[in-house]
């Protein structure tokens, strides 16, 4: 069986590409050209390069390989999407039918393009069950009072704005938000809470109430753990089993060195 990959911007396509690679699996590459690393095409045995709109020639290039199961790994911008993106017929027949304009409903749509198809849209993490965490603290140190009470006010916040798909994250101190994630992303979110408090910050990172493996599934790594140390924050918690983690034992390395707690929680 092959398989392709849609790929975004970041590590996370050259992720499953290795995966694929380990597990034997053969996989093509549709590598987004104003995302995508130009180093896929030395990472990749077979890559495809499409702009962002033309869902139409990247399924007809799954179609001519045989691929039978598609991955999407790495973000697109939403601003990518749907302000600069020039859409073909394909995706403009998907854009037009959309719903809302959220991350949920276009990546359903492209994915029900591709089961009409014949192309299943499977899990993104199906080759990398190694790099998400289990329940229980990762770092030697476990989070003081105070974090697993920021923790736990945290996580009653931070699963209502992932249930309505405005972000992931929240940064909390004293049981109070400082910060709350958009489209700015994980670690940009953390930087701005650093502006507005000095320091003992909380992160919280959580998956979606009924969280698609499939696409957007949360990830966290050492440029996490920077934005934090530049924060002065001071623990991290994660969805087990939902959260992607990426070098762990990196991350978890300059957590230590930091002393930022990190636990996976359910």
């Amino acid at each position: 069986m092959k398989f392709g990959l849609i790929a975004g911007n970041g590590k996370f396509p050259f992720m499953v590409v290795e995966g694929a690679r380990r597990s034997g699996v053969p996989l093509v590459v549709a590598a987004i050209r104003e995302e995508t690393d130009p180093e896929m095409d030395q990472r990749a045995e077979r890559v495809k390069w499409v702009g962002i709109g033309q869902l139409g020639r990247m399924i007809r290039f799954f179609k001519e390989e045989g691929v039978e199961k598609a991955i999407m790994a790495g973000q697109v911008k939403h601003v990518q999407i749907f302000s600069r993106a020039v859409p073909d017929a394909r995706m403009l027949k998907v854009l037009l039918k959309l719903p809302r304009r959220n991350t949920d409903s276009l990546i359903g749509a492209i994915a029900s393009e591709l089961q009409s198809e014949g192309i299943e849209l499977v899990d993104s993490t199906c080759f990398l069950q190694d790099s998400l965490p289990k329940i229980g603290t990762l770092t030697r140190r476990e989070p003081s009072k105070q974090e697993r009470e920021d923790i736990e006010y945290g996580l009653e916040i931070a699963r209502e704005i992932a249930r309505l798909d405005l972000g992931q994250t929240i940064v909390v101190r004293g049981k109070a938000c400082v910060a709350i994630e958009a489209m700015v992303g994980t670690d940009e979110t953390i930087r701005r809470a650093g502006r507005l408090v000095n320091g003992r910050l909380t992160v919280v990172k959580v998956a979606k109430p009924d969280q698609d493996m499939r696409f957007d599934v949360p990830v966290v790594g050492v440029p996490t753990i920077e934005a934090m140390r530049e924060a002065g924050a001071t623990c991290l918690s994660i969805t087990a089993g939902k959260t992607l983690m990426f070098d762990r034992d990196e991350m978890i390395a300059a957590a230590e060195k930091n002393k930022i707690s990190i636990v996976a929680t359910d």
